[in-house]
């Protein structure tokens, strides 16, 4: 029994006691389905651990090691050796598709692995360790994993081919995120060649699956948790040049809206708490990162519900309107708190929050964007249909009429607002007139960007068991299209009428198309375009210099695309100091500014 799916079967949520100190019939029916299926020979047998290394409390069994200079509180695992357990400088590329939780999931299990003496690399045929974050949301994005896995499959048995003198570790490939949820065993079965199965609520795991073994069997951990939230693990960001970074919140999700595969994948909704967001925030701004986005899958449904104070009798309320699958749920500090206290952390830092569900926006979040300069006023708000009978049949919990009441009372309160929005083309049942009510919804919202997607049908789901993908691909492709140019030909009205107006954008990066541009965002979250050039700064009267990334820079919009804006860069500044003086013309004037038309 000396193969990697000891790693997991030791890890405590999976075997042994629970959180009240019981034995589950899950817990036991793991050990020995795992148990059953590797015991392949007697010499297994005797190498591995017995039953009393999986039955134990790990705080009796933790030793502290030094790892490049810090103390690393860690299990003792008497199958594997401190060599084995850790790095050992070994090579780890990561392969990140899918949401942006997916990209904080990798900073995550990086931040793991380097503790653990992994090293990075970009370059994938220089790795020793290939893991691939996946996402299940579409049948498309499942399709390219499948297809990068039979690309990285050729380069480990090409490793294998080397001269043993010109091999220094064999290759090892792992499936980590929701895809591995979802798909495990058909992973194991059709692709041979991957080495480990790890699941969104298993990444503390990574080093032992990693660990070298005497056979070549898959390790697993796929296990959802109801409490994991990586409170104490703060990641370590992928682009360390980059001035914005992501910050989970929360995980899981309990909305169970019938096409989404989240709720399966991920598991219930818990949520990190707020002094731990906080100082993972207050970490970021030391850094010098100018822009946090608050992730969750529901994130403005988060409730802390960690310290004794946030107990209480306080009920979850949704908006007018809307409704849930779910009772409503009692204590807990919410999202407004949250919000509130992240925004004073930094107050050059900007912040945004993705993706909230429209059921859950109190006042107090929208008076928060209101009064606070350095939120966004920028708010995601899925409507996935604009059809009555298609919402009903997803299980959203709203109608037609409801959403559009809840876009006035936003706009009502957030005139200047930005709003943007998820649509699903070819959900089951979806007629031409249901349709065309979701293209009329895009006409009268007027997003400023509208992510729209065919319909995938997804196992375990509601709309698998209970409803029929009836809808033609050819169908669903046509109606996806006419979503896209729909959203498009509004948001290049909307962005025509930015013509004129001064902004300020955050500098991301060098344009893509060419090195004398640079590419920023703007509060809406649209991207602006700007030459490279020197220009003044308000705190250094009669001085030029180069836009660098990471700066606020006041711009005038010059020109605009459906997605895109064109900008003349105008002066350095800040957040607080634009929010207080952009009106003012003297700022404009004082600089002598030449706008380029």
């Amino acid at each position: 029994m000396a193969t990697q799916c000891c790693s997991f079967l030791c890890h405590r949520s999976l075997l042994g006691l629970n959180h009240q100190g019981k034995y589950t019939r899950q817990m036991l029916r793991t050990f020995c389905s795992g148990f059953k299926n590797n015991l392949s020979s007697k010499d297994n047998l005797q190498r591995g651990p017995g039953l009393e290394h999986f039955l134990r409390l790990t705080s009796e069994h933790e030793e502290t090691i030094a790892l490049s200079g810090n103390e690393l509180k860690v299990d003792k695992i008497p199958y594997l050796s401190q060599d084995d357990l850790y790095g050992m400088q070994r090579n780890v590329f990561f392969d990140v598709s899918g949401c942006q939780m997916n990209i904080n999931d990798v900073e995550i299990a990086w931040s793991i692995l380097k503790k653990h003496g992994f090293q990075r690399t970009t370059n994938v045929k220089d790795s020793d360790v290939i893991l691939i974050m996946t996402c299940s949301v579409r049948e498309n994005a499942e399709d390219k994993i499948w297809n990068k896995l039979q690309y990285y499959k050729h380069l480990k048995l090409a490793r294998q081919l080397l001269p043993r003198t010109a091999v220094k570790t064999p290759v090892k490939i792992g499936v980590l995120g929701c895809m591995a949820e979802r798909l495990k065993q058909t992973i194991i079965e059709k692709q041979k060649a991957v080495d480990l199965v790890c699941g969104p609520d298993a990444y503390r795991d990574l080093p032992r699956m990693l660990a070298p073994t005497h056979s070549n069997q898959t390790a697993v951990n796929v296990l959802l948790s109801l409490d994991e939230t990586y409170c104490d693990v703060i990641p370590v960001r992928l682009n360390e040049h980059s001035p914005s970074a992501f910050v989970s919140v929360m995980r899981g999700c309990d909305n169970m809206c019938s096409y989404c595969i989240v709720p399966f994948t991920r598991g219930r909704e818990r949520s990190r708490p707020i002094k731990t967001v906080l100082e993972e925030i207050r970490i970021l701004s030391d850094q010098g990162i100018k822009e946090v986005i608050l992730l969750g899958q529901n994130v403005n449904s988060y409730r802390d519900t960690s310290e004794l104070q946030s107990q209480g009798c306080d009920i979850t309320k949704t908006s007018q309107g809307f409704s849930t699958v779910y009772k409503p749920k009692v204590g807990g500090r919410r999202f407004a708190e949250l919000l509130d206290k992240v925004s004073m952390v930094d107050p050059e830092m900007r912040i945004r929050f993705t993706s909230p569900h429209p059921k859950d926006f109190p006042d107090e979040v929208l008076h928060l964007i209101k009064d606070r300069v350095n939120i966004c006023s920028q708010i995601h708000l899925p409507a996935q249909s604009g059809n009555n009978e298609v919402l009903q049949r997803m299980q959203r919990g709203y109608t037609r009429e409801a959403y559009i009441d809840l876009v006035n009372h936003i706009r009502d309160t957030l005139p200047d607002i930005a709003l943007t929005s998820d649509f699903i083309a070819g959900f089951c049942g979806e007629t031409e007139e249901a349709h065309k009510e979701s293209l009329s919804l895009i006409e009268r919202v007027k997003y400023s960007f509208a992510f729209c997607f065919p319909y995938s049908m997804r196992e375990k789901t509601r709309a698998f068991h209970r409803l029929n993908d009836d809808i033609p691909q050819d169908v669903k492709d046509r109606r996806h299209k006419e979503l896209v140019a729909t959203f498009r030909r509004q948001s290049l009205e909307l962005n025509m009428d930015q013509i004129g107006n001064k902004q300020l954008v955050l500098v991301e990066g060098i344009s893509k198309r060419s090195e004398i541009y640079l590419s920023t965002r703007n509060e809406a979250n649209v991207k602006v375009i700007i030459p490279q050039q020197l220009i003044p700064d308000v705190n250094e009267p009669g001085s030029r210099r180069p836009i660098s990334i990471g700066d606020y820079v006041a711009v005038q919009i010059n020109d605009a695309t459906s997605q895109t804006l064109i900008a003349t860069p105008l002066y350095h500044t800040t957040l607080q100091d634009f929010a207080k003086h952009h009106s003012e013309d003297r700022w404009l004037n004082s600089f002598h500014v030449d706008i380029i038309s």
